[in-house]
C-alpha cells in the first residue's frame, strides 16, 4: 500500500529529527513534541474540548463540542463556555483524536488544526477546526456515513489516531447492522475523503474497539467490546455467556496491517477496553483495562517476537445488597498513562473511585492514591456492600461547592505536567440509563482532581466543578477531553 510506504517514511523523518535535537525537541519542525518528556514541559493547559450529549437522553436536540475554561486565573474558570452543536440528532459523539499529533514532529507541513469526532451509534464523522479560534472552534466538514458504508462496510466508528503519513485512522465496530463480524479500521486522507479500510482483507477479528501503534515495534494491537447490536441496547450479562462480548487483543503488523496473533484473555480480561502502550516508543510493552473482570492486564513481547499478558492489578469485586446482581464488579472503563510512563491512573465506574498506581516497575504496580467521586456505594444510597466480617460499609463522597456528585467516574484526562486529572461521568447514554439514571435528569458533572505526583495521591479540587446539569438545552452528558496542544491519550511517539 503507498499509505505503507508514506507511514514508513515520516517515521524515517520523525526520529531523524529527534536524533538531530538530542530527544529534546529544540529543532521543533511539526506539531506535538519531539519525546513524551518533552510533552511534560508544555504549556499549562486553558482549554478543554468535552463531547456533550442529548442523544438518549430523550431531549430532542443535538449533541454538542463543549469548550470548558480550565484556566484558574480566567473569569470563566470552571465554565462552557462555547457549544458547537452539530447538525443532525441522535449522532452519539463519543471519542475524538487529532488529524495531526507527536507523530508527525518531523513534519513541517503537518499542523494539528482539526478534531476529529466520529458518532458512535450514527456513523458520521465531524471535524472541527479548533485552530482559527481555539474558544470558539468551528465545523470544517462531516463525513457522512453513507459514504464510509458504500465504500468500506464499516460502521460505529470509535477510536481516532493520527499517522505519521498525514492519513487518519478509525476504528469501527460494527457493519451497519450491528454485526460484530463487520469491524475493521478506515482510513481518511488529509482531506478527510474515505480511503478504504487499513487491514489487509480477511484480517478484521471479531470484534474491535481500541487500538494503539508503536512504530518501533512494528506492531499495532487493538482491543474488543461487543457487537453494537447488543451494546446500544445497554447491557444484558447473558450477552457475555451468549458470545456477544470479546475477551480478546488482536495483535497486528505494522504499518501492513496483517493480523499475526490473537490473545485470549479469558475470564481475566473480560470486556478490554481502553488500551496503551507506554508512551516511551522504544518499550515494548502497555496495559489495557478490562471492564467486566476489572483487571488492568499487562501485555508485552517476548523473547521470540510473539506477545503475551498477564494480570497486573485486580479490582476485586464487592458483595453487595439491594443490587442487581449479589456482586458488583468495578468496572473498569477508562485508564490512562503519565507521560513519563511513572504512574497508571484507571476509574471503577460503579464502584465509584479513581485509583493512582506506581508503574515505574510494570509487573509490580503499587497503588498510591485513591479518591471517592461517586459511585453506585455512596453513603445514604440503598445499595451497601458487604465487608469480609460481615459489617456493612459505603464509601464517603464529598459534595463539590455544595453539589452532590453524580453516577460514578468514567473518562479522565491528565494534564502535560501530570498534576491535574480530569474526570467525566457519562459512559454510553444506554448504559448510563440502565445504571445511573439520575445522570438523564440532572445531567454530567466534571471535576478535576490534584495529583502528588512526587509522593502519590489523589485530592479533589474543591474550587473546580462544572455543572453540565445546567446548560441552556438541558441537562447534557459529558464524556471525552482533549486539549488543543494534545495529551497523553492521543498523542503516540515513533
Amino acid at each position: 500500500m503507498a499509505t505503507d510506504v508514506a507511514v514508513l517514511k515520516h517515521g524515517e523523518v520523525a526520529e531523524k529529527v529527534m536524533n538531530q535535537s538530542n530527544g529534546h525537541g529544540c529543532c521543533k519542525s511539526g506539531p506535538g513534541y519531539a519525546t513524551p518528556l518533552d510533552a511534560m514541559s508544555g504549556p499549562k493547559e486553558t482549554l478543554l474540548y468535552v463531547t456533550a450529549l442529548y442523544s438518549g437522553t430523550g431531549k430532542e436536540k443535538p449533541d454538542y463540542l463543549a469548550t470548558v475554561d480550565v484556566d484558574p486565573n480566567s473569569p470563566t474558570y470552571s465554565k462552557v463556555i462555547h457549544r458547537l452543536p452539530v447538525p443532525y440528532l441522535g449522532d452519539e459523539l463519543h471519542h475524538s483524536g487529532w488529524n495531526s499529533c507527536s507523530s508527525c514532529h518531523g513534519d513541517p507541513s503537518a499542523d494539528r488544526r482539526y478534531l476529529i469526532l466520529p458518532s458512535l451509534v450514527s456513523g458520521r464523522i465531524y471535524v472541527f477546526d479548533t485552530k482559527t479560534n481555539p474558544r470558539s472552534p468551528s465545523l470544517h466538514k462531516v463525513v457522512e456515513p453513507e459514504d464510509i458504508i458504500s465504500k468500506t462496510g464499516l460502521a460505529y466508528p470509535h477510536t481516532t489516531h493520527c499517522l505519521a503519513s498525514g492519513d487518519i485512522m478509525i476504528s469501527c465496530l460494527g457493519d451497519k447492522d450491528g454485526n460484530a463480524s463487520g469491524n475493521g479500521f478506515l482510513l481518511l486522507d488529509s482531506e478527510f475523503n474515505v480511503k478504504g479500510r487499513w487491514e489487509k482483507p480477511g484480517h478484521s477479528p471479531l470484534f474491535g474497539y481500541d487500538y494503539w501503534y508503536q512504530p518501533r515495534h512494528k506492531t499495532m494491537i487493538s482491543t474488543s467490546w461487543g457487537a453494537p447490536a447488543a451494546f446500544t441496547k445497554g447491557f444484558n450479562l447473558q450477552d457475555v455467556s451468549d458470545g456477544f462480548y470479546g475477551r480478546h487483543l488482536h495483535v497486528y503488523s505494522w504499518p501492513e496491517g496483517e493480523l499475526r496473533q490473537t490473545l485470549d484473555l479469558g475470564q481475566s480480561g473480560l470486556i478490554p477496553l481502553e488500551i496503551r502502550f507506554l508512551h516511551d516508543p522504544s518499550k515494548d510493552t502497555g496495559f489495557v483495562g478490562c471492564a467486566l473482570s476489572s483487571n488492568m492486564v499487562q501485555f508485552f513481547k517476548t523473547d521470540d517476537g510473539s506477545w503475551s499478558h498477564e494480570v497486573a492489578i485486580s479490582v476485586e469485586p464487592l458483595k453487595v445488597q439491594n443490587w442487581i446482581l449479589p456482586e458488583m464488579p468495578g468496572l473498569i472503563t477508562d485508564f490512562l498513562i503519565s507521560l513519563d510512563d511513572r504512574f497508571l491512573y484507571f476509574v471503577n465506574w460503579l464502584h465509584g473511585d479513581i485509583r493512582q498506581y506506581n508503574i515505574e516497575d510494570p509487573k509490580n504496580p503499587v497503588l498510591k492514591g485513591q479518591v471517592w467521586v461517586g459511585g453506585l456505594l455512596w453513603k445514604g444510597s440503598s445499595i451497601v456492600a458487604i465487608a469480609e466480617d460481615g459489617n456493612t460499609w459505603q464509601s464517603e463522597v464529598p459534595e463539590v461547592q455544595g453539589n452532590k456528585l453524580r453516577g460514578g467516574p468514567q473518562m479522565i484526562q491528565l494534564s502535560l505536567d501530570g498534576k491535574r486529572l480530569y474526570v467525566t461521568n457519562s459512559l454510553f447514554s444506554a448504559w448510563d440509563k440502565q445504571f445511573y439514571p439520575e445522570l438523564l435528569q440532572k445531567g454530567s458533572h466534571m471535576l478535576q482532581i490534584d495529583v502528588d505526583t512526587e509522593h502519590g495521591g489523589l485530592k479533589i479540587n474543591p474550587n473546580f466543578f462544572v455543572d453540565f446539569g445546567a446548560e441552556p438545552d438541558g441537562p447534557s452528558l459529558a464524556h471525552e477531553m482533549r486539549y488543543p496542544g494534545g495529551d497523553c491519550t492521543s498523542d503516540i511517539w515513533i
